[in-house]
C-alpha cells in the first residue's frame, strides 16, 4: 500500500496573519496554507514571508500541512518554491498540472533547492488538458522526482475553463470529467480530493467516489470529517476480513472462502487500507474513527 494518512478533510488557509494564527490549533486532516487564489498580487510576498515564518515555527495540529504554491510561470512561483524548500511542509499543492513532467519539475528544483526529501507534491487537476492527461499525471507516482502523493481536482476552475454551464456537476458534462480524474486515481493507489466541496454536498462528493473534501472553514471540515468516516459495520468487515486473510493457514493464498464467498488478495488489500486508515485517525489526539 502507499503511504496511508487521512485526507477526509482539507481546509484552505489563506497565508494571512490571522488566518494562520487561527489554523494553527485547527485539528482538520490537513491543511492548504494558500499563496496562490488567496492573496492578491500586492500581498504576495509578505503572505509568503508570514508562511515562512509558520513553517519554521511548526506546532500544526493538522495531520498534513500542504503549501498551495503559486505556478511557476507567474512572477512568484519561484520565491514561494524557496519558501517551501527552507520550511518543509508536509506537501506542496502544484496547481495547473497538465503532464508529469510539470511535478518532475518542480520535484527537481525542490531538490536543488535542499528541500526535504520527504516533501510530497499534491497535483491540482485543473484544466481540461490537466483531465484528458490525468492517467498520466497519476502514472507519475512511479517517478522518484515527480513526489506525487495525492490528486486535487478543481471543480470551480474546471467550469470556468472548460465553459461549462453553471449548476451541479451532475446536471453536466463536469461530471464526467471528475470520473476521468477518479479513475486515474484508482489506478495509481492515490488519494483523490475535490475542490472546491461546496460546489456538491460533502455527503454527494463521498457517493461519488472521492476520498475527501477541500472545505473553506473548519465547520466544513467537520463535516467532511463525519461524511468520510467508515461507518461501524464496514470497518468491523473489514478488520475481520483482515484478520482471516492474516489468519496462518491462509498466509501466501491469493483467494480465500470467508463467510460463504471467496475472497481475493485485491479485496483483502482494499480492507487493510480501510482499518490502516480508520487506525490512522484513531491515532490522532481527541480524534476517533
Amino acid at each position: 500500500m502507499t503511504d496511508i494518512r487521512p485526507r477526509r478533510s482539507a481546509l484552505m488557509v489563506p497565508a494571512t496573519a490571522t488566518a494562520l494564527a487561527a489554523a494553527r490549533a485547527e485539528p482538520a486532516d490537513a491543511l492548504i496554507l494558500d499563496l496562490a487564489d488567496s492573496l492578491s498580487p500586492a500581498d504576495k510576498e509578505a503572505g509568503r514571508g508570514l508562511l515562512a515564518a509558520a513553517l519554521r515555527e511548526g506546532g500544526f495540529s493538522a495531520a498534513e500541512v500542504v503549501v498551495r504554491v503559486n505556478g511557476l510561470d507567474t512572477p512568484w512561483g519561484e520565491a514561494d518554491l524557496a519558501a517551501v524548500a527552507e520550511g518543509g511542509p508536509d506537501a506542496v499543492l502544484v496547481p495547473r498540472v497538465e503532464e508529469p513532467e510539470d511535478l518532475a519539475g518542480i520535484g527537481s528544483r525542490l531538490r536543488r533547492l535542499h528541500a526535504p526529501e520527504r516533501v510530497r507534491l499534491w497535483a491540482c487537476l485543473d484544466t481540461p488538458l490537466g483531465i484528458l492527461c490525468a492517467e498520466a499525471v497519476a502514472s507519475a507516482v512511479r517517478d522518484v522526482d515527480a513526489r506525487l502523493a495525492c490528486l486535487v481536482v478543481d471543480a470551480g476552475a474546471l467550469a470556468r475553463e472548460g465553459q461549462l454551464p453553471s449548476g451541479a456537476p451532475e446536471a453536466g458534462p463536469l461530471l464526467a470529467w471528475l470520473a476521468t480524474a477518479l479513475a486515474a486515481a484508482r489506478a495509481h493507489d492515490l488519494d483523490v480530493l475535490l475542490d472546491p466541496a461546496d460546489r456538491l454536498d460533502i455527503g454527494r462528493v463521498r457517493g461519488l467516489g472521492f476520498d475527501g473534501a477541500v472545505v473553506a472553514s473548519p465547520a466544513g471540515a467537520r463535516r467532511a470529517e463525519a461524511a468520510f468516516a467508515p461507518d461501524a459495520d464496514s470497518l468491523a468487515a473489514a478488520r475481520a476480513l483482515v484478520a482471516a486473510f492474516d489468519a496462518p493457514e491462509h498466509r501466501g493464498q491469493a483467494g480465500i472462502a470467508h463467510l460463504g464467498r471467496t475472497i481475493l488478495r485485491r479485496e483483502a488489500d482494499e480492507a487493510r487500507r480501510l482499518v490502516a486508515l480508520a487506525e490512522a485517525v484513531a491515532l490522532r489526539p481527541g480524534r476517533s474513527a
